[in-house]
């Protein structure tokens, strides 16, 4: 099939229809209409095969995770997602591939009410480039620089789940369902992104492990924190997995979480039960903002946790 054929056959159309999209695939552009009172959130990722998945991944699980890694981007701004652009490249015309990948992307674009509004297809070896776009309300955009001392840090979700998930993989070892999916169809907390928009001082989503991304916001506000190792909220999998060796760089320094990693005030403690039910997803605090620089891992013996290395880092 040509590349025209495939766009039309299996990306045209893709995700919620919008009132707000006045051209999308299959003009040169796409335009779009950003309501009065908005501000435009914008955020991109690539995903390049052997890099951020195995070359063997299912397709429409990819499709799925291609655009959740987008909007967790969004989600720690606070944005509403709205909409998306897709740029492919692949090492031939597999239309089954594509209309699985098409199939995975759109599941998750109509959860979340995302249109596909362009993008670009190419032949060369399989990379992934989403473009995710949403709106914020003006003057409430979560940011990293606003973390202060005495803050609360807390995370969604569990974490760990899918470095372990990844850790068996390239082992050759079986991999229970839910370390699978939490590792190829991560969650987006997007409804947390935006309960949290009035309330958290800064909001930063793990991607490249707590250590790093909770470090971008320590930088970013000119802080520091103290971590409370037995305060992580850990699946049993990757509780084991720690207690083996005593090794916290599962959950710490291994990426590919998409859990929303935020600071808030102290006197807004008792809202977390409220926040974690509008949002659907659990809430833990695991430490607290202090002043000066620097993150200190604190086990319960109060001894300190030195992490061998930072998050991932492409170039690292």
């Amino acid at each position: 099939m040509s590349e025209f054929d495939l766009i039309r056959r299996h990306l045209t159309g893709l995700g919620a229809g919008r009132d707000d999209v006045l051209l999308d695939v299959g003009d040169d552009c796409a335009v779009l209409r950003v309501p009065a009172g908005r501000e435009l959130a914008v955020g991109i990722d690539t995903l390049v095969a052997g890099v951020h998945f195995l070359p063997d991944c299912d397709p429409a699980a990819l499709g799925w995770k291609a655009l959740a890694v987008n909007l967790s981007d969004l989600a720690a701004v606070g944005a509403e997602p709205a909409w998306a652009t897709l740029a492919i490249t692949l090492p031939e015309a597999d239309e089954a591939w594509l209309a699985a990948f098409a199939r995975g992307f759109g599941e998750l674009a109509a959860a979340e009410d995302v249109r596909l509004v362009g993008g670009d297809v190419t032949r060369g070896p399989l990379t992934i480039t989403v473009q995710a776009h949403g709106l914020v309300p003006s003057e409430h955009v979560l940011r990293r620089s606003g973390a202060r001392p005495g803050d609360l840090i807390c995370v969604s979700g569990a974490i760990g789940d899918a470095g372990l998930a990844l850790k068996h993989l390239l082992a050759g070892e079986p991999v229970d369902g839910y370390l699978r999916r939490r590792l190829e169809r991560p969650t987006p907390r997007v409804a947390l992104g935006e309960v949290l928009r009035d309330l958290a001082t800064s909001a930063i989503d793990l991607s490249d492990g707590l250590l790093a991304d909770l470090g971008h916001v320590l930088a970013a506000s000119g802080c520091a924190a103290r971590v409370e190792l037995e305060r992580l909220p850990l699946a049993d999998q990757v509780a084991a997995a720690v207690a083996e060796h005593d090794d916290w760089s599962l959950p710490l320094s291994s990426g590919d979480d998409y859990e929303l990693c935020f600071t808030l005030p102290r006197t807004a403690a008792a809202q977390l039960p409220v926040l974690a039910a509008a949002a659907g997803c659990p809430l833990t605090t695991i430490g607290e903002i202090e002043a000066g620089a620097g993150l200190r891992c604190v086990r319960a013996d109060g001894s300190i946790w030195t992490a061998p290395g930072p998050g991932y880092d492409h170039f690292g």
